[in-house]
């Protein structure tokens, strides 16, 4: 079964609550190793090569140059910073970069067996390594460098050379924490942990686990957003799309070898039975209401997940170590169904004043993804979870308010649904192309608004970022390309213009609905374009009207990622312009912007920030004296600036709809906007 989506265009950056909230696998004992490649894995090697061959947009062989692409994408997933192999292990391994293909064709998986063997073995002797390093002196005094650009960095040849990295790097990390007040032995103590906690993790590691791993080097040796989905990893996207799951409605990060609850979710099992607190650590986990309580400390926190989820109605015993007391204590919680509501449309109306005192209702829009239930889909549910449903009602909602102008807000959307992306531009345009896709025989077709009528028709202005990728930019390319709305935000968006279909291989396999799981192939096999031919790949939909931003120059879109896929373009197709935007009016309205904001002390920060931040980012190398250290970072921490730019947008504490700086400055241009064209106010 295939299930087209455009999928999230950006790594990683699910934040806490779907990195660690929505991470399930099967729970394995503290030191199972991977065992070896089964049946099931060859079978499932077989068939990802096959579909790669038949259905991917780029048509490339599995040829040598797959193979090596595969090796160093496989060696960078396990060890990106060089810092655990040997490159007398990298140059054994380099022997079969001409024959992973030719394995792969056999349904051979045993390469990543071997390196992942080694990688082990390395682990543990680091380990050992740092715990020497931690006991010994170390020198804050002297003057040495570290390098700072994985690009700048190589494999050990020694054992001294290893070592030294090693100590370099335990020196950084300890200046690290004493910048955030940690420091003495507590620190000493803290990157003990650490890294024997990593240690223990990476020994936890399944053959499911690194199946996973391996076909996604092979894949993304392709271009980045091809990737195997394990059975778990699946199922977590299901409830991404769906929004809903069964549990205890917590969110879950792992610290230090602690389960640390990082957030209730409002309305779920935990929030609505007392006993479970932000920042508690789960130390213990049981199975009903007097199941044995299995340790967790210094676990997976996929199988810590997995033993917490279950099916409503179930109870699951939870032993904590508070954040009030250190004593161990045993709660019990009655799973139950959790609607993610933080991942939902929401929406708030502001009132502005302008200065001759008349007052507008602006309605701002956050929109976190394109989400559909995809199941609920297939199976013809009438109330399957969509995002153009419940836009919708808030476009109407808005109408029956008198709303004068809307604001929708995609900084933080990663894409989603090709279908909901249609579906939900064309909310805002009457009729016409919403987006061309172009498969491997180059054949384009055009996907049109499957709605005539028009949800919203006044002025609409769409925030964007870097972060803003896949759907997200079909829709921000197609209001721009109509002039429907003005494009505000970073200077681009992501850069993804790609789409991927959703095959699961248990149903390709066996052809029947309720299939054994084998994961699923996520596969690039289209590429979109605008309505005018543009594509968005490697460029984005560029802001009319550009606001200083970090992100803007963080190295998070799709040209910075490994082997991406080509710009290009078609025909354009034929549609209505709305006329709601011009180049003049955009010029004043940037005019009015900038004017404003050179009295904001926060968009002049910002501005401060960038010109630190792109001064530290050049830098190749850091000093581990820690005078200089200090000095550096006392103005601007590069490394926290870029790690907390990318959790704002992400935070799931965060208000999805915040009056800051940023937002008023949005709200200040979207009344200029109605100022300026008036004639689109009364278009509704």
């Amino acid at each position: 079964m295939s299930y087209p989506t455009v999928a999230c265009g950006h790594s990683c950056r699910l934040g806490v609550l779907l990195v660690s909230l929505l991470f399930v696998g099967l729970a394995t004992t503290a030191s199972a190793d991977p065992i070896g490649p089964s049946a099931e894995h060859r079978q499932i090697t077989l068939s990802v090569v096959e579909l790669m061959r038949r259905d991917h947009l780029l048509q490339h062989p599995l040829d040598d140059e797959i193979s090596q692409r595969c090796v160093s994408t496989f060696l960078k997933t396990l060890d990106p910073w060089k810092v655990y192999f040997y490159q007398s292990d990298v140059d054994g391994f380099l022997k079969y970069e001409n024959d992973l293909d030719d394995m792969a064709r056999k349904g051979k998986i045993d390469f990543a067996y071997l390196v992942f063997k080694r990688f082990l073995e390395r682990i543990d002797q680091r380990v050992v390594a740092v715990q020497a390093i931690l006991n010994g002196p170390l020198d804050f005094d002297k003057d040495e460098q570290m390098v700072s650009d994985r690009d700048e960095t190589h494999y050990p040849k020694t054992e001294a050379e290893a070592h030294d990295r090693w100590r370099k790097r335990i020196k950084y990390e300890l200046l690290m924490l004493k910048m955030d007040e940690t420091e003495g032995q507590e620190a000493l103590d803290k990157l003990s942990k650490r890294y024997t906690s990593f240690q223990k993790r990476m020994h936890q590691t399944d053959d499911e686990e690194l199946l996973e791993m391996y076909l996604t080097s092979m894949t993304t040796s392709y271009d980045p957003h091809t990737t195997y989905m394990s059975p778990a990893t699946l199922e977590n996207f299901r409830i991404i799309m769906r929004l809903e799951l069964e549990g205890i409605g917590a969110s879950l990060q792992l610290v230090d070898g602690y389960t640390v609850v990082k957030k209730i979710i409002p309305g779920g099992a935990a929030d609505k039975q007392a006993g479970l607190k932000v920042e508690d650590k789960i130390v213990g986990v049981g199975q009903g209401g007097d199941g044995e309580i299995v340790d967790t400390v210094d676990m997976k926190l996929s199988d810590v997940v997995a033993m917490i989820r279950g099916k409503k109605g179930t109870v699951v015993r939870l032993q904590l170590v508070s954040v009030d007391s250190p004593d161990r204590k045993i709660i019990n919680i009655t799973r139950a169904k959790i609607e993610l509501k933080d991942s939902e449309a929401q929406a708030e109306v502001f009132t502005e004043t302008d200065s001759a005192g008349r007052e507008y209702q602006i309605g701002v829009i956050d929109l976190p993804s394109f989400y559909m239930d995809m199941e609920g889909a297939r199976r013809g549910d009438p109330n399957y979870k969509s995002t153009t449903r419940d836009v919708r009602k808030i476009l109407d909602d808005f109408n029956q308010k008198g709303v004068d102008a809307v604001i929708l807000d995609l900084r933080r959307n990663g894409g989603g649904s090709l279908t909901e992306a249609i579906n939900l531009t064309g909310l805002f345009i009457k009729e016409g192309p919403v987006v061309q896709v172009k498969d491997g025989n180059d054949r384009v077709l055009p996907y049109r608004d499957p709605d005539p009528g028009i949800a919203w028709s006044g002025p609409l202005v769409v925030l964007t970022s870097k972060l803003s990728a896949s759907a997200s930019e079909i829709l921000a390319g197609a209001i721009q390309d109509y002039d429907r709305g003005l494009i505000v935000g970073d200077k681009t968006t992501h850069g993804k213009g790609t789409v991927q279909s959703l095959v699961d291989l248990g149903q390709q396999l066996f052809r029947i609905p309720n299939a054994q799981p084998m994961g699923a192939l996520k596969i690039t096999m289209q590429q979109f374009y605008r309505p005018s031919g543009k594509s968005t790949q490697n460029r984005g939909v560029s802001a009319d009207l550009e606001l200083p931003s970090l992100t803007t120059h963080l190295d998070v879109g799709e040209a910075d990622l490994d082997y991406p896929i080509k710009f290009d373009t078609v025909k354009q197709r034929e549609f209505k312009h709305f006329g709601h935007v011009s180049q003049a009016i955009v010029e004043r309205l940037n005019q009015l912007s900038v004017e404003r904001r050179k009295d904001s002390e926060d968009f002049q920060k910002v501005l401060r920030n960038i010109a630190r931040y792109t001064e530290q980012k050049e830098r190749k190398y850091l000093s581990l004296n820690e005078a200089k250290f200090m000095k550096e970072r006392e103005e601007l921490n590069a490394d926290k600036e870029e790690k907390e730019a990318l959790e704002e947008l992400h935070d799931p504490d965060k208000p999805a709809i915040e009056r800051n700086y940023y937002l008023n400055e949005a709200l200040a241009i979207t009344l200029d906007y109605l100022k300026l064209k008036p004639e689109v106010a009364g278009v509704r």
